[in-house]
């Protein structure tokens, strides 16, 4: 039997009944104090866009498994899933895209309009190789970034060790030990018409 094609676009993330886990990576003056009090400190800067992915691997290639220059420090923050549905619902795609919007002038007056950005880019695999189907950006701003930082948190976390751990297994050569490790992430379900419009097609 064939196994089933993966959508072209698809949310995966771990998530419970109440929430869902996104990743982001911070120099440690920013991400060891948000892991340490479970919320970003004064230095996060509510008016900047940030951009959160529900993919771990995905956040690991963005990083270089927490290598990079201000990126040495992953986090995992637990995020209400009202709170995440709410930004997907109120967002654009980060790119036009012809036959989902009448014209570009109407994308980028709705892209001003928007707190939150959707985009997709390709899924990496656990040698961060590029994968067929598509994983979420999403990117905060203006009053999604506000409420992301002051009420959608629910909890942060370092898992830094953990991404060196399974970086550790990779090299060795070791991938099934390596995947045994990585966080479950499954199909999100978002409610409501909660994409932009032809995001998923």
């Amino acid at each position: 039997m064939t196994a089933p094609t993966r959508p072209q676009h698809e949310i995966r993330a771990q998530y419970t009944d109440t929430t869902v886990t996104v990743y982001q990576a911070y120099a440690p003056f920013i991400g060891l104090p948000a892991a340490r009090d479970g919320r970003f400190p004064e230095v996060w800067k509510r008016d900047r866009m940030t951009w959160i992915k529900p993919s771990f691997l995905w956040m690991m290639y963005r990083c270089g498994w927490a290598t990079k220059e201000g990126q040495e420090t992953v986090l995992a923050v637990e995020i209400t899933r009202e709170g995440f549905d709410w930004a997907l619902a109120n967002s654009e795609l980060s790119h036009y895209v012809r036959g989902v919007h009448p014209d570009r002038d109407a994308w980028q007056r709705n892209l001003r309009r928007s707190p939150a950005r959707v985009q997709w880019d390709p899924e990496r695999d656990l040698r961060l190789n590029r994968l067929p189907y598509r994983s979420l950006q999403l990117g905060l701003c203006g009053e999604a970034a506000r409420r992301y930082a002051d009420e959608w948190t629910v909890s942060i976390r370092d898992v830094t060790p953990l991404a060196r751990q399974i970086h550790e297994r990779v090299r060795a050569g070791r991938l099934d030990d390596a995947a045994e490790l990585l966080p479950r992430e499954s199909p999100y379900p978002p409610s409501g018409a909660a994409l932009p419009a032809g995001a998923t097609a």
